[in-house]
């Protein structure tokens, strides 16, 4: 099967692997033009296309999909299939049309809940105790195509966006391969999605980095691990930002009467705790602006906090 893999991130390298350990003729790979990232602004290429480097593919980054010039050498390449993994842009129905067998996604979601952008982000701070990997055949819409395959896979408590990633993009990857090979032996029977079941997961915004310190304990548990690694759950200290990267909720009975949410109730040896609404949340590991990544209690050695500061 000859297929034309397009992806952008970490998590679609997984998925690029197992088609080549499989076989899979991969005619071309598709990916994000460079991108300046750091202090230098420097044009840092993608996962995908250091991946596809390291392999001697044939590497395409256009600028605009429906450029005329792009489509005629998709053209030339003759896909069987495209597939599509967190490439990070949607297809125009010239390219749509293109594939013999269409094209398929490899989304991180048990569709149709969590379409959209951030999956994994939203399914924990959610608090969702599972999610998994679907792929589907792509049409017009946002993540609304006809399923093939589908595996859940549980969220654990302790999950961080980081850690559940890891384990959905190899999943992924699986599932991919095991969906061409049924393809190819015409053993798939597309099943359309349920739309009146649909959620949707938007793209992480700088609003949604900011904690809520009047919300519960639990639901603040959750907003940090849907942060973590990347971008970073934040309040204020002093004027400052303060990225919270890992916390646990305290048991609710310890915790009945409330201050003002975010006012520090314990700071020193024990660590930091900060009043929620209802409950506590311990603080284990922060970092403040323009300062590294510590333990609470580390970083309280270096950096006292008063009892009584209220953050944010």
């Amino acid at each position: 099967m000859r297929v034309i893999f397009m992806g952008t991130p970490v998590f679609a390298v997984p998925c690029l692997k197992a088609l080549l350990k499989e076989g899979v003729q991969v005619a071309g790979v598709v990916t994000q033009p460079d991108r300046p990232k750091g202090r230098g602004q420097k044009d840092i290429p993608s996962a995908v296309k250091e991946e596809a480097a390291l392999n001697g593919l044939d590497i395409y980054q256009p600028l605009n999909l429906k450029d005329f010039a792009f489509i005629r050498l998709l053209e030339k390449l003759s896909p069987d299939v495209i597939v599509v993994v967190a490439f990070g842009r949607i297809l125009p129905r010239v390219i749509l049309d293109l594939p013999v067998r269409g094209c398929i996604n490899v989304h991180a979601s048990l569709l149709p809940q969590y379409r959209g952008a951030a999956p994994i982000h939203r399914a924990i701070m959610n608090g969702e105790n599972i999610t998994g990997i679907t792929t589907m055949l792509i049409n017009e819409s946002l993540d609304s195509g006809d399923i093939l395959l589908q595996e859940a896979l549980p969220i654990h408590k302790e999950d961080t966006v980081g850690t559940l990633h890891d384990r959905l993009a190899p999943l992924g990857a699986k599932l991919l391969v095991k969906t061409l090979q049924l393809m190819e032996a015409d053993g798939l029977k597309p099943v359309p999605q349920d739309h009146s079941k649909a959620t949707y997961a938007r793209i992480i915004s700088s609003e949604d980095e900011v904690l809520d310190w009047n919300a519960p304990a639990g639901i603040i548990f959750n907003h940090v691990r849907g942060m973590n690694p990347w971008p970073g759950a934040k309040t204020t200290i002093d004027e400052k930002i303060l990225k919270i990267w890992r916390v646990e909720a305290v048991d609710l009975e310890c915790s009945k009467e409330v201050t003002i949410p975010g006012q520090v109730v314990v700071s020193g040896p024990d660590g930091l705790v900060v009043q929620a609404n209802p409950g506590l949340v311990n603080v284990k590991e922060l970092q403040l602006q323009g300062g590294k990544r510590l333990p609470a209690v580390d970083f309280l050695r270096g950096h006292p906090v008063r009892i009584g500061t209220v953050l944010g």
